[in-house]
């Protein structure tokens, strides 16, 4: 298969992706739509963030594309495969799937997981209704993706079905080079609930390499999400990624993300809350040193009565890295008796970090709950004092104001993925790997996690022994 860089994309790629795939007529003519538009608009739409905007950092001459990619699985993530081997789980390796499991009780129960390819094979109707209803107008990147997917990631839980154990999305760039361009999609049936943890890896290359994504979320009514992704590639890869969430009546979604890896990191996050009851909690982690980039943009749309929505972002920046968080709140008129909040806030470990935080309100309606803050502040030098007069060095006393500062945010994560961000900022202060390989020190974690925030345990410790 040849290679071309993103540069000098031109139908020829489109139609080697498809021709390799036996995709359908409606597809080749829905990448070629993108692919034009894709071509006219610039990296920003928006003209107020142009001069925010980090996007140009990816260099379209070193980022190359293919159909296909190297299918050798990664080294440095075999630990990981033998661990979630017994866990609902699919290795996506480039632009190659590697291995799916569904456990048995989950798989009668009628759990779906499986490439983009197959699923537009088995359910080409529910497919092409997710792939047209995302708009390429709304940005570059998303016309990149719907033009040029080149692999892709489906999930399906079938009504009244309660999935227990997580599953498991696992994406790492291949080893020639090849940059990913996924395009997902989770769909969630009446009644159903699920938790889903993406992790994101990539080893080092000579040459920019990129993982773009585009993820569609579909939840029916009265139907529950836990979604965490974890971000771990080497700083020498980017990170693009679009997601839209279509939440209907009574229905919620619990987002969770940490961004630790890429040398830049790009996210657009869109919620539609459209069923009266539909709820949001997205709590977002960054935790940038050397040169990274971070940029962010969230919108929650409430479109319908009595809906709640909170996005609660934190970044952590070292070195010269930098952080852009866009967040809009826009309740419509049909969306009377909402809330929603919405916060960034930035702390700046070192005089070269620098940070952006733009939040905004688009109210339409009375009898409305809505607010937003945002804040970008050094770190207090009187409480490094206060710490070093407990004999803490500089980067220890650090190190507990940044966990003071992470506390509030991560009380609504579950002890687990608490359990994980700890390890993330833990490596990354040590410069060590990035990875949640479940080792003693994550264990150990999780048991600390597991007993932080239990009031009466204490109480409980104290009568056992009496």
């Amino acid at each position: 298969m040849s290679q071309l860089a993103l540069s000098s994309i031109d139908l020829s790629i489109i139609d080697e992706i498809s021709s390799s795939k036996n995709e359908p007529n409606w597809l080749k003519e829905y990448r070629k739509n993108s692919l034009e538009i894709y071509n006219e608009l610039p990296q920003e739409v928006s003209p107020l963030y142009n001069k925010y905007s980090d996007a140009k950092r990816m260099d379209p001459k070193q980022v190359a594309l293919s159909a296909i990619s190297d299918s050798s699985f990664p080294d440095f993530l075999k630990k990981r495969l033998d661990e979630i081997k017994k866990e609902n789980s699919i290795f996506q390796i480039g632009s190659n799937i590697h291995s799916v499991n569904i456990l048995d009780e989950e798989k009668s129960s009628g759990l779906i997981i499986s490439s983009i390819d197959d699923a537009l094979k088995d359910h080409s109707d529910l497919i092409q209704k997710t792939l047209e209803s995302t708009n390429s107008n709304e940005d570059k990147y998303t016309a990149l993706n719907n033009a040029a997917f080149n692999s892709g990631i489906f999930v399906y839980v079938p009504e009244n079905t309660v999935i227990e154990k997580p599953i498991h999305l696992i994406s790492s760039l291949s080893s020639d080079d090849i940059s990913t361009i996924s395009r997902n999609i989770i769909v969630a049936e009446k009644n159903s609930r699920a938790k889903i943890i993406q992790e994101l890896y990539s080893s080092k290359t000579s040459k920019q390499q990129a993982y773009l994504e585009l993820l569609n979320i579909s939840m029916a009514e009265n139907s529950n999400i836990d979604l965490t992704t974890l971000q771990m590639m080497d700083q020498s890869s980017v990170n693009f990624s679009t997601r839209r969430a279509n939440i209907a009546q009574d229905s919620k979604i619990n987002a969770y993300l940490g961004l630790f890896g890429t040398m830049l990191s790009r996210y657009r996050i869109d919620y539609q809350l459209n069923g009266t009851g539909s709820s949001v909690n997205d709590a977002e982690v960054v935790f940038g040193n050397s040169d990274q980039s971070f940029d962010l943009n969230t919108t929650i749309n409430h479109n319908a009565q009595s809906t709640e929505g909170k996005v609660v972002e934190k970044s952590i920046l070292k070195d010269t890295s930098k952080s852009l968080f866009k967040g809009m709140i826009r309740i419509n008129e049909e969306a009377a008796h909402s809330s929603s909040f919405l916060s960034g806030r930035s702390i700046l470990l070192d005089k070269g970090a620098k940070s952006d935080a733009i939040p905004g309100l688009e109210i339409l309606t009375n009898d409305v709950k809505a607010t937003h803050s945002a804040s970008v502040a050094q770190i207090d030098e009187e409480q490094i004092f206060y710490l070093g007069t407990r004999c803490l060095s500089r980067s220890e006393a650090e190190r507990i104001i940044v966990e003071g500062f992470l506390e509030p945010l991560s009380r609504s994560m579950s002890h687990q993925v608490r359990a994980w961000i700890a390890y993330l900022i833990e490596s990354k202060w040590q410069d060590k790997e990035l990875s949640i390989n479940n080792d003693e020190q994550l264990k150990a974690i999780v048991e600390v996690e597991e007993t932080r925030y239990n009031e009466n345990a204490e109480i409980e410790q104290h009568y056992k022994y009496r």
